[in-house]
């Protein structure tokens, strides 16, 4: 039996360029497997309908022949359809009340849903994602953000020369440029002001990683959190005006329990056993970078309280630029008030009266808070995806989806990943039914 994929036009916003399986992958499906795909046209997507059409794709509308649908972002309700399987970040496991209505739809017409975000290996390491491009992008954002504003103080520095992440033509030119500027902090120094230029990474997984890729381009010094305060403080003796410093932040420095030693599973299992410690390493950066998960069940790492009570107006030090890569919603940053786009990238918190300005500027904090981060590199980043979402593909098709869910023959990885099957809440994602 032929079997067949469809692969949806992302029209969420403009900016969406990706695509779950590239040009490439689709050629290979269709010698390896004689797997058919079904695309939808598309005018801003990264690869063009020719270069589908040349791997030996249909381009077309009707994706009602494929056994199964393959998408980015989410799905508009009236394009669901009765008994299908889909495959796509849904961004519902979390209870997101923006996409209940979706969850719901997709249970009334008995649909089969299959979560890019929980395909993991046995020991829950994500296989299939876009976090590293969400970090090296958040990174190059968030150091564009702080050139403009230390432009805007009367500091001429390396970062007002980074372009926002979409605007360089590939991910290698945007690295080539950072060692550029590497290079220039190298035999020119930064500012006497500035300096030490402290910054922050909260997490250390895949999206932190990513980060710390384009980060670690540019000359630096690894400290530990517990150095912080007498790196900046006594004058800021000692201080290298030739690099940056990097600071690590593990769940061990950002928490500390009410009770007792710290435990690092008991911090996954009982949060609320814990309080965040956070607020104190606040005046000692100059940059936080956010790469850490976080459910409401977590404390908050930056409040608005905590910022109130480090405004030192007239001061040089104290905290600047947030990159909010994870970007939840009043989360783990609480001034992360709204979701950005790469045009309108930022905005500013005044902590001294609660208020927000947008755009980057010259006092207060800026956060850039761009929620669709891996779309800025769209080529390299759906290639990295596709090349290990393909290894599925073959497993999801030829399953027998009419089979009771403890029989069907799915790959490990994928069966462990559906959220829905025939329409209903399989095993452990019954929890969800309270945000129903």
């Amino acid at each position: 039996m032929i079997k067949t994929i469809g692969i949806r036009r992302e029209d969420k916003n403009e900016w969406e360029r990706r695509v779950p399986l590239v040009p490439n992958d689709v050629s290979e499906l269709r010698e390896k497997y004689g797997i058919r795909t079904i695309i939808q046209p598309s005018e801003i997507r990264i690869f063009s309908d020719e270069e589908y059409r040349k791997a030996g794709a249909e381009i077309g509308e009707d994706l009602q022949r494929a056994d199964a649908i393959f998408a980015v972002k989410e799905i508009p309700l009236h394009l669901l359809e009765h008994g299908k399987t889909y495959i796509f970040f849904s961004h519902t496991i979390k209870g997101q009340p923006y996409n209940m209505k979706m969850l719901n739809r997709l249970m009334e017409l008995e649909c089969n849903l299959i979560d890019y975000e929980l395909i993991a290996g046995r020991k829950n390491n994500r296989l299939i994602t876009f976090s590293s491009y969400a970090g090296m992008a958040g990174l190059i954002e968030t150091l564009h953000a702080f050139g403009r504003k230390m432009k805007l103080n009367g500091y001429a520095t390396p970062f007002e020369g980074i372009k926002q992440a979409y605007q360089y033509d590939s991910l290698e030119e945007a690295k080539n440029h950072f060692r550029k500027i590497g290079r220039m902090i190298t035999e020119n120094g930064l500012p006497e002001e500035l300096a030490p230029l402290t910054v922050g990474f909260l997490g250390y997984g895949n999206v932190s990683k990513g980060a710390q890729e384009m980060f670690d381009l540019l000359p630096f010094k690894t400290i530990e959190p517990k150095q912080l305060e007498q790196l900046t403080g006594n004058g800021k003796n000692g201080s290298d005006k030739s690099c940056l410093y990097k600071v690590i932040f593990k769940e061990e420095d950002i928490v500390k329990p009410l009770k007792g030693a710290f435990d690092l599973q008991e911090y996954y299992d009982h949060p609320e056993r814990f309080e965040s410690l956070f607020h104190s390493y606040l005046p000692y950066l100059e940059i936080l970078i956010n790469c850490v998960y976080w459910t409401e069940k977590y404390p908050r790492f930056v409040t608005k309280e905590n910022l109130k009570q480090n405004v030192h107006p007239g001061e040089e030090s104290g905290l600047k630029v947030i990159g909010d890569i994870t970007c939840d919603i009043n989360g783990s940053i609480e001034i992360t008030r709204e979701s950005t786009m790469p045009d309108k990238a930022c905005y500013t918190y005044h902590a001294e009266n609660d208020s927000f300005v947008d755009g980057i500027q010259e006092r207060g904090i800026t956060v850039m808070a761009i929620d669709n981060l891996p779309c800025e590199f769209p080529r390299e980043a759906s290639t990295e995806f596709s090349q290990e979402l393909k290894t599925f593909v073959n497993g999801i098709v030829t399953a027998d989806f009419k089979a009771d869910f403890n029989e069907i023959e799915l790959p490990y990885e994928i069966k462990k990943a559906t959220i829905l099957y025939k329409g209903r809440l399989i095993g452990k994602f019954d929890y969800m039914n309270e945000f129903l």
